[in-house]
């Protein structure tokens, strides 16, 4: 294992990092210590958001007693979103789309008809493919293709990520959409990653403290045949050591106060506790474009800053 003090360089500045996410609130609950982390220490950092989140629900009770979370919750969301990205430290764009809802009953209802979900590849992606184009990202941090969990929005960003990370590069692809520009390393995030909830559980039951994630593994237990949740199947190729950033990572999530419930599960756990146990954020290395050695412990690790030319630094 890589000393955490050895992991991460002091300065990235020249590297730049596109994280891609479904709606506001995604970027604080999925890889957000990660952003801080790699802000923090010079690099640029970009959250690309898909939709507005206009169809999500009020999360936490606290802000049903705010009239504007029920006359104009996306436009609370956006305020929230401003308040998350000056705490993380990173850039952000909003790419347009309309949230697509989470069906729910049996049988699932149609989706709303021009939600993100229901768009054809071609026009979903182009807005990211133009963002890639112009923010030139080494790095993109994507979902799996089951979404990280299997919201449609969630699968659709997948979709529009891979496709950006294939397309980009190709001049004769998305015409009318930049100077092609190809990225080197793309990541799928594993927020719901079973070993950590695993690691997280036992170490609150042997403090004699209650475990949020009890019924969760329980659930996946019974429910699949080895343990293994519903969500990725991926194996985690690299753990970005997120200590100290942990608490920029609550706070960025607080600040989606529609969303999060600051009793609630997200931030159950003690920090320290979460520094002793699993002091990482944990992804897949899905491609590459330069040479790999896993595991790894850096965003970074292959891509060479110090060689790239002075018009590519920052």
């Amino acid at each position: 294992m890589v000393p955490l003090d050895a992991a991460l360089a002091s300065d990235y500045s020249g590297l730049r990092i596109l994280a891609v996410h479904a709606h506001p609130d995604d970027e604080s609950s999925k890889g957000a210590a990660t952003m801080a982390a790699y802000a923090a220490r010079g690099a640029r950092v970009m959250v690309a958001t898909c939709t507005g989140g206009e169809r999500g629900s009020i999360l936490n009770p606290g802000v049903e007693r705010n009239p504007r979370s029920h006359w104009d919750l996306p436009g609370l969301r956006r305020q929230e979103m401003a308040r998350a990205r000056e705490i993380l430290g990173v850039e952000h764009r909003w790419l347009g789309f309309t949230d697509s809802g989470l069906p729910e009953g049996d049988p699932l209802p149609p989706l709303p008809q021009n939600s993100f979900a229901t768009l054809p590849l071609a026009r979903a992606a182009a807005p990211l493919v133009r963002l890639v184009r112009s923010f030139r990202p080494h790095v993109i941090l994507a979902y799996d293709e089951n979404g990280g969990y299997p919201h449609p929005d969630h699968i659709m960003s997948h979709r529009v990520a891979v496709e950006a990370w294939d397309a980009a590069g190709d001049p004769e692809r998305y015409p009318g959409t930049g100077e092609p520009w190809t990225p080197l390393k793309l990541y799928y995030d594993r927020a719901f990653n079973v070993e950590r909830f695993q690691a997280l559980h036992e170490a609150l039951v042997e403090r004699g403290l209650p475990s949020p994630y009890a019924e969760r593994l329980a659930r996946w237990a019974e429910s699949e045949p080895e343990g293994a949740p519903p969500v990725s199947r991926h194996e985690t190729t690299t753990q970005i050591p997120v200590a100290d950033t942990l608490a920029v990572r609550d706070d960025a999530l607080r600040a989606h106060e529609s969303q999060v419930d600051p009793e609630g599960f997200f931030f159950a756990v003690a920090q320290d506790i979460q520094r002793e146990v699993w002091p990482w954020e944990d992804y897949v290395l899905a491609a590459s474009r330069v040479p790999e050695s896993l595991p790894e412990h850096d965003l970074a690790a292959g891509i060479g800053l110090d060689a790239a030319p002075a018009g590519e630094r920052r």
